[in-house]
């Protein structure tokens, strides 16, 4: 099953891009691998895959561990500060970076490391109660805040559409997102790089990538649907 679903998932990722005059590797796709046991990772890993997204840090921390380190690790979901040091020198990017606070305390565990932590900024387009994230409006002030971090680089944005019936319904979130990264870039604000933009995920990825994803988040797409009982 799961060769099947990471064919298909790759096939409307090349057809997406085909649409919307796109190259393939434009697009990473992220196994969303959350509450999946390390085997199934392990088998993922073995179909080629070395790009994982996790929500939660211990998952991240335990799966980093129990897996070769050539994978790249991805931080998609909410972070407390208080776990941040946990994550800092093992994950290539994280996703969801929506408060100076966080933003400080990811600058001070990086410089712990000697380290640059990449990160995307998340941006709440839709302005949904129930979601994490700036508003579109406070994108500015924020990056005015941060610019000047000296371990932390600002790689793009991020953002989680709603779930939809129709993923036609979220294109203008996508490409609202993409504005905004048009906006940023053309205020050539240093150590600002918003070429990255992490969105769409599995109801709604080809809709996205049409719109400019250069980041898909798909779980249930490759590894079929949760359990959340064995979490």
């Amino acid at each position: 099953m799961l060769k099947e679903n990471l064919a298909d998932v790759e096939t409307k990722i090349v057809k997406a891009c085909e649409n919307s005059g796109r190259q393939r590797g434009d697009v990473t796709l992220i196994a969303v691998s959350k509450t999946k046991p390390v085997e199934t990772l392990k088998d993922a890993y073995d179909l080629g895959v070395r790009v994982f997204g996790e929500n939660k840090v211990q998952e991240l921390t335990d799966k980093y561990e129990a897996l070769p380190k050539d994978i790249q690790w991805h931080m998609i979901g909410h972070l407390q500060r208080n776990k941040v040091k946990y994550i800092i020198d093992k994950v290539a990017l994280i996703h969801s970076v929506d408060s100076i606070r966080l933003a400080e305390t990811i600058e001070k565990e990086a410089a712990k490391h000697n380290i640059t932590a990449n990160i995307l900024i998340e941006v709440n387009v839709a302005k949904e109660e129930s979601k994490f994230g700036l508003m579109p409006e406070e994108l500015d002030e924020f990056i005015d805040k941060i610019k000047d971090f000296k371990h932390i680089q600002v790689k793009g944005l991020m953002t989680i559409a709603p779930f939809v019936e129709n993923p036609e319904t979220n294109r203008e979130i996508f490409r609202s997102l993409r504005k905004l990264s048009v906006d940023i870039s053309n205020k050539n604000v240093d150590n600002v790089n918003v070429s990255i933009l992490s969105m769409g995920m599995t109801n709604d990825y080809t809709v996205a990538v049409e719109e400019g994803a250069t980041m898909v988040r798909v779980g249930t797409g490759i590894f079929g649907a949760r359990n959340y009982a064995q979490v």
